[in-house]
């Protein structure tokens, strides 16, 4: 595996502030030519380190007001099945295997409390789902989808 060095970092933090930015500029910034950047960002997305590049939505201005945090708890062996099953639904944004009480937390945007409703009651008939627990989001302080490093 191919390793990961400073220039290589460089590279990602400036992709972080602006993914659409062109290599050039890129380049200028972390003063290696474009063809560098061209290649490094390659080599990145070959070895996995980038997965693809995203939109930073804010789903509020789409109407999803509604961000709901949803422990799960799985009766056993049968956790990946339920979690790839939760992980197609468009309002899933993601979901995590954790430790301590729940198998599994859930992070979902809905429009309405009706529609979160739906949701929790389609998990609870889910064979295997044993009980969930819903938290509400008040207020997102933070929300990207990666950390600066």
């Amino acid at each position: 595996m191919d390793k990961v060095d400073e220039l290589d970092l460089k590279i990602i933090r400036e992709l972080q502030k602006d993914a659409r930015q062109s290599y050039r500029d890129i380049a200028s910034k972390v003063k290696v030519a474009e063809g560098t950047v061209y290649n490094r960002v390659n080599k990145l997305r070959d070895i996995g380190v980038i997965k693809g590049f995203i939109l930073n939505i804010d789903y509020s201005k789409l109407g999803y007001d509604l961000t709901a945090l949803i422990g799960i708890v799985v009766e056993g062996g049968h956790l990946p099945e339920i979690e790839e099953t939760i992980s197609r639904e468009p309002n899933v944004s993601a979901v995590y295997d954790v430790t301590g009480e729940y198998d599994a937390i859930v992070v979902a945007k809905f429009k309405s409390r009706s529609d979160l409703n739906d949701f929790i009651k389609n998990l609870l008939a889910m064979d295997n789902v044993r009980r969930t627990y819903t938290m509400i989001v008040l207020n997102i302080l933070k929300e990207e989808h990666g950390v600066i490093i």
